[in-house]
């Protein structure tokens, strides 16, 4: 009998004595369903040979893995649905190419031969070797092709056997998770490029995420963070690759964004809503254009915001499938078009830069129109999180174990920089006559105003409530000096206070 360790509640179990398994990638189950019987094939629970049918995406192999591990009688594998990412070829490559050993950022872990996809080695190919199992690929064929492809499948299939093999069971390795102090709401960062930028979300998840049983699973989380970037430009592949993102998927990406053809297999596509879903009196409504012709007719406007969200459909209970991304607003910013995207919910491991990559497009889009230079992209995200099952956790840990500090690091040769303090700089000296430590702000070689005061403490009040820092190294770096500022005028003052005063006739 087929008894799912992992996702019982998001398998559709057919018949239980099955001996095969169909994974419908990121097409929903309901929709494979529905193909596989509009095609003739047996769902009968009492006679079908399917066992169940689930979805893989996200970081959902491991639980696949270790579910069939511990169903042995499963002797084939079936693939058939759409993939937006890359589960189909991992879990191809799993089978057919086996693991390598690799270090991911220093931790030694396990990775799909072809692939970037990291395994924690609980499961491994050798482990299916003393059992029959086949996996086939059925997602290249497409209507009218697949009815005869699924047909001839399921003909050809050999009568089933009794299953002579047991049970293993294991556990997924889940490494102990704890979070250090914050508000979870207060997350606010910017960063000059898209993939530094990802990094220090992943840290923030990581040391500050909040852990939250959802519905579909545990979660690290975090509420409404505010990511900032400066310079919203592709990246040199060869980093991308090396954090596990291939600038030509990324580009396959970009242009979904853009295309407002619905799809015939998911709820929604972003393309669509923003080009393609809403209507008025006069017909479909493009989104991206209607904000560019408000921006053309008057370059200040405010109206150039477009929200993806359908209240008439997404706030229903009877409906699946509602859009994370919910609002764009396109806004001319000191001579350049700024975006600022908002998100509903957020995956932070493999959803993040990829839809930063899909926004730029689209900013770039309209910028190119009206037309603008490109300025700062802001993402904010109502719920941002890390799925920590299978090897979502290890992942991200090791993200954030390859932080060594806070400063600006480029990515492409490994050089580091200061990171420079958006509210400019603090020069600091003393005065030995007042006996005062002097601060002065500057921003861009401009002073913009001077502290003074005889106490650090009394600085320190000032600068608070001017705001007159926002970086923590700067900070850091500003009460050091200021320790040294204080030394300095102690240590004058007891030199002239024991230095002999000269005659009042004496010259000098």
């Amino acid at each position: 009998m087929f008894e799912p360790l992992y996702y019982k509640d998001k398998l559709q179990i057919i018949n239980p004595q099955g001996d095969i398994g169909v994974v419908t990638l990121w097409s929903p189950v309901k929709t494979v369903y529905k193909k596989l019987s509009t095609h003739g094939i047996d769902l009968d629970p009492h006679t079908s040979r399917i066992a169940a049918l689930g979805t893989l995406y996200g970081n959902g192999l491991p639980e696949l893995l270790h579910n069939l591990l511990y169903n042995p009688q499963i002797a084939y594998l079936v693939i058939l649905g759409k993939d937006l990412a890359n589960a189909r070829q991992e879990l191809i490559g799993f089978f057919a190419r086996g693991l390598e050993e690799t270090t991911y950022l220093g931790t030694p872990m396990y990775r799909i031969i072809g692939t970037d996809k990291k395994m924690d080695g609980s499961v491994k190919p050798e482990d299916f070797r003393t059992r029959p199992l086949t996996v086939t690929d059925l997602s290249v064929h497409r209507e009218p092709e697949l009815a005869a492809a699924l047909q001839s499948y399921f003909a050809e299939r050999p009568p089933q056997q009794p299953c002579q093999a047991e049970r293993v069971r294991r556990t997924i390795p889940q490494p102990v998770v704890q979070w250090y102090p914050s508000h979870p709401g207060g997350h606010s960062l910017m960063r000059h490029t898209p993939l530094e930028a990802w990094q220090e979300v992943i840290f923030r998840l990581v040391r500050f995420g909040h852990r939250q049983q959802l519905r579909k699973g545990e979660r690290i989380e975090l509420q409404n963070m505010k990511v900032i970037i400066q310079e919203p430009a592709e990246e040199d592949p060869v980093p991308l690759a090396k954090w596990g993102f291939a600038l030509a998927d990324l580009h396959a990406y970009q242009a979904t964004l853009l295309d407002p053809t619905p799809s015939a297999e998911q709820p929604y596509t972003y393309g669509n809503r923003l080009r393609g879903y809403f209507q008025s009196g006069t017909g479909v409504i493009d989104t991206l254009e209607t904000a560019i012709c408000h921006l053309r007719e008057d370059a200040e406007s405010r109206r150039a915001y477009i929200a993806l969200w359908d209240s008439n459909r997404d706030t229903l209970p009877i409906t699946r499938g509602h859009p994370c991304l919910v609002a764009l607003f396109f806004r001319k910013w000191a001579g350049q078009l700024t975006l600022t995207a908002t998100f509903r919910t957020h995956n932070a491991l493999d959803g993040w830069l990829r839809n930063v990559y899909g926004l730029m497009a689209v900013q770039r889009y309209v910028a190119d129109r009206v037309p603008l230079p490109v300025g700062s992209l802001t993402i904010i995200s109502h719920s941002i999180s890390i799925d920590p099952q299978g090897n979502g956790l290890a992942r991200a840990q090791a993200i954030a174990l390859a932080k060594k500090s806070d400063d600006r690091v480029d990515l492409a040769t490994g050089k580091r920089s200061l990171r420079m303090d958006p509210n400019g700089e603090l020069l600091l000296s003393t005065d030995d006559d007042t006996q005062e430590i002097v601060v002065q702000h500057l921003y861009q070689g401009r002073l913009l105003k001077e502290y003074r005061a005889k106490e650090p403490e009394t600085l320190e009040k000032m600068l608070a409530r001017d705001c007159a820092l926002s970086e923590i190294s700067h900070a850091l770096y500003l009460g050091r000096e200021m320790a040294r500022c204080e030394i300095k005028l102690k240590k004058n003052h007891v030199k002239f206070a024991h230095s002999p005063l000269p005659p009042e006739n004496d010259p000098t």
